[in-house]
């Protein structure tokens, strides 16, 4: 990966409906080099996929909820029934393993509280868990999904 890979990220992270000959345009490279660069970011798994970011408001799932759960109970078909659990529920938008004094931390996208207290009782009766605590997001300070590029080993 070089210099141009990583404008090319950049560009795309901002606004994954380029066009090859926008980047191509923008980064001062043919479109067919341009292409090929993107295909290969592609192909090499560096651009997962393309997808369109929906305002939450304007989808009435406006409400944040960080949801942090203590098991006392890590065996693997514990593990397994959580996951198969927390699949099937949409208002879980990620899900983390943690370290410290919890063992997963869950965001959940509802409504409001009356939402998420359904959420909360479809969760807690598929699995059982030591406990669950929630926060609820009064403002969101900052949210993107755009990760940074300054890491990236350059050739």
């Amino acid at each position: 990966m070089d210099k141009l890979d990583a404008r090319i990220l950049e560009l795309l992270q901002g606004n994954g409906e380029l066009s090859a000959a926008e980047i191509a345009d923008r980064i001062g490279l043919s479109k067919a080099p341009c292409w090929r660069r993107t295909q290969k970011l592609q192909q090499d798994g560096v651009i997962r996929r393309t997808v369109a970011l929906l305002d939450a408001h304007a989808l009435n799932v406006g409400t944040t909820v960080f949801v942090t759960l203590k098991t006392g109970n890590h065996s693997e078909a514990w593990f397994d029934k959580f996951v198969r659990a927390v699949r099937d529920i949409p208002e879980v938008t990620e899900i983390h393993r943690m370290s410290g004094d919890v063992d997963y931390l869950i965001r959940i996208v509802v409504p409001d509280i009356d939402a998420y207290d359904v959420v909360y009782k479809r969760l807690i009766s598929a699995v059982d868990f030591q406990d669950v605590s929630a926060s609820f997001a009064l403002e969101t300070i900052k949210y993107t999904t755009a990760l940074p590029l300054d890491y990236l080993k350059l050739d």
